[in-house]
């Protein structure tokens, strides 16, 4: 009987998101700013989600925010995780102002704390995928 590969749910692509992916792979992180309110938002959508404007510009992000919380996660979600516990998954709070849930590069749990600096560290998970994951300063 042979043993049966589990993989990881990737990061399905759109018209809206593609930017985005493609930006990670350049190892930048891009924001949706609107052209005509001037929101900054994160996960890319096709409308301002302050005006509903389609004026829509994606422009590089700092790279660098705070945590705003965090939990270590010591149970796997599903089998594909089981080799990544234990990991600490974050919501950072970007210079730029949105916040994003991410993943901690490494495992220094002990110095975690809220209003920590990050900075952006992508990391590629197949040719085609690069996720934004965070390190700290």
């Amino acid at each position: 009987m042979s043993e049966q590969t589990i993989r990881k749910p990737l990061p399905t692509t759109d018209g809206d998101s593609q930017a985005l992916w493609d930006g990670l792979k350049e190892g930048k992180l891009l924001l949706q700013h609107c052209a005509d309110c001037g929101h900054v938002q994160y996960y890319q959508q096709s409308l301002c989600r302050l005006c509903q404007s389609k004026n829509l510009v994606h422009k590089p992000a700092s790279g660098r925010g705070k945590i705003h919380s965090y939990s270590v996660v010591h149970r796997a979600p599903g089998p594909a995780f089981k080799g990544d516990v234990p990991y600490a998954v974050l919501l950072v709070e970007l210079e730029e102002g949105p916040r994003m849930i991410s993943r901690l590069v490494g495992n220094d749990f002990d110095a975690l704390d809220f209003d920590l600096p990050v900075k952006l560290q992508t990391v590629k998970i197949s040719d085609d995928v690069c996720l934004p994951y965070f390190s700290l300063m």
